[in-house]
């Protein structure tokens, strides 16, 4: 399994609007991919800025291609995050899943 990390940041104005366009739009997208195994989604308050780590699970790198196309560590953020975010990664990383461990 792969977890594939990306970070952006909103002004506390957007944060929430941003939480809630990942849960209405780009999860239910996430989940149409084959190969698409969870999301998480960390939040920070930082001074004057909401961080975000968004940390995806996928079953192969193939399943995270089709997601992000042949390039797999490009970002992919549609114009609607873009208008919600202040600043975002233009690349993720990519880790192989080592240990899972849920209580």
């Amino acid at each position: 399994m792969l977890a594939r990390i990306w970070k952006g940041t909103t002004k506390p104005a957007m944060a929430d609007r941003y939480v809630s366009h990942l849960q209405e739009s780009v999860i239910p997208e996430l989940g149409a991919i084959p190969g698409f195994r969870g999301i998480y989604v960390l939040r920070r308050a930082e001074a004057g800025a909401d961080e975000f780590l968004v940390l995806t699970l996928w079953e192969s790198l193939e399943a995270v291609e089709r997601f992000a196309g042949p390039d797999a560590e490009r970002a992919v953020v549609p114009p609607k995050a873009r208008a919600l975010l202040a600043s975002f990664e233009t690349r993720a990383t990519h880790f192989h899943v080592a240990l899972a461990h849920h209580v």
